[in-house]
């Protein structure tokens, strides 16, 4: 791959937007943009306005992100809730160009509220299904769901998320629906390896595995999601730039790393990972992770809550100094790492290709 070495940073941005690009790191929930939270708190006899919901997403800590990520949630108590929630979001990807998405449902939270997952899960797939290609006309929109367990709540909870997840993956039609089972939440609250059974059921049950790790954590909760779940990819992950053998480890066993740089600074956890007070973007330690061999993509995390979306994420990747052919990579990357067969995601790398070509990035 070769860029022109006249073209501009911004020429550079304004072409990377118009490319088709795949997000797999995508929490539905955390792309619930304020109007819409004032839409929903309404139903329910709430008064608040766009502002205050600005102020409550304004997090710099991770405890404060829970907190607002706790709040948000409370709002969605039913069936047409999750609708309006998801109707927005497949409005928001279209909008830039995402042809492929992966998103993660907090169905631990909804389980938490005694909610019918089923329910839910119907009234979001009708909602979006006017946004998604059929797939006799793909490329184009394609929405598949990561069933999200909380890990503070600790084994059986996220069991009951991972049985769930395993009963509407069997109902699906293959490769559609619910593909993979996560774990989110507070990585710092129960040692990783109470959970090893649960993976294993999901693992047998035909469920790809992720999990969010290295986020606030240690290089050993990156190490331990590899060696004792079996993950295939890790969300965020950005604490393995601190030791070279689990990045060696990543390397050699082609795991992913699901990483959100707006978040990451939003949250505290860059600051935490590099020491940093108050670091910027262009401090970031995905150019280091990528440069040592490491699978990387890049997604939003909670795209309403840290006021992103997947253009800046990428314009992002030029305040970090990386070059056009290493920002196509990552955007290949998110193709390739797609839990999809083979053949899928070859005509998906095909479109973008195409594309890419036609933009003269190629």
């Amino acid at each position: 791959m070769s860029f022109s070495p006249n073209s501009s940073l911004e020429s550079l941005a304004s072409r990377i937007a118009l490319l088709p690009k795949a997000e797999l790191h995508l929490h539905m929930e955390g792309a619930i943009e304020p109007a819409t939270v004032v839409e929903l708190a309404a139903r329910y006899g709430d008064a608040t306005s766009e502002a205050e919901v600005a102020a409550r997403y304004a997090t710099r800590d991770f405890p404060a992100f829970l907190d607002a990520y706790k709040w948000v949630t409370s709002y969605l108590r039913a069936p047409a809730d999750y609708a309006l929630v998801a109707r927005r979001m497949a409005e928001q990807l279209l909008t830039h160009n995402v042809l492929y998405a992966e998103v993660t449902l907090s169905v631990g939270v909804m389980l938490l509220r005694k909610q019918d997952v089923v329910a839910n899960f119907r009234a979001i797939r009708e909602a979006v299904a006017p946004f998604e290609t059929p797939r006799e006309l793909r490329p184009g929109l394609r929405l598949q769901w990561i069933f999200d367990a909380v890990r503070q709540f600790g084994p059986a909870p996220a069991l009951e998320v991972a049985r769930v997840a395993a009963e509407l993956h069997s109902a699906e039609s293959p490769n559609e629906g619910v593909v993979a089972f996560g774990m989110g939440g507070n990585e710092l609250a129960i040692p990783t390896a109470e959970f090893r059974g649960v993976y294993q059921f999901a693992a047998d049950h035909g469920l790809r595995l992720l999990i969010h790790a290295g986020e606030i954590g240690e290089p050993d909760s990156v190490r331990e999601a590899v060696t004792l779940l079996g993950v295939e990819r890790i969300g965020h992950g950005i604490a393995a730039a601190r030791d070279a053998d689990v990045m060696r480890m990543l390397s050699e066993k082609s795991i992913t790393l699901e990483i959100c740089p707006t978040s990451n600074l939003r949250t505290g956890a860059l600051a935490r990972q590099i020491g940093f007070t108050s670091p910027a973007l262009r401090d970031h330690s995905l150019p280091r992770l990528l440069r040592a061999g490491i699978p990387v993509t890049i997604s939003t995390d909670d795209p309403a809550m840290f006021q992103t979306n997947l253009d800046r994420e990428y314009a992002a990747l030029i305040e970090m100094d990386l070059s056009a052919a290493e920002i196509l990579r990552i955007a290949e990357t998110s193709f390739a790492a797609a839990f999809l067969p083979p053949a899928d995601k070859a005509a998906l790398l095909q479109s973008f290709r195409r594309q890419a070509e036609a933009l003269r990035l190629l």
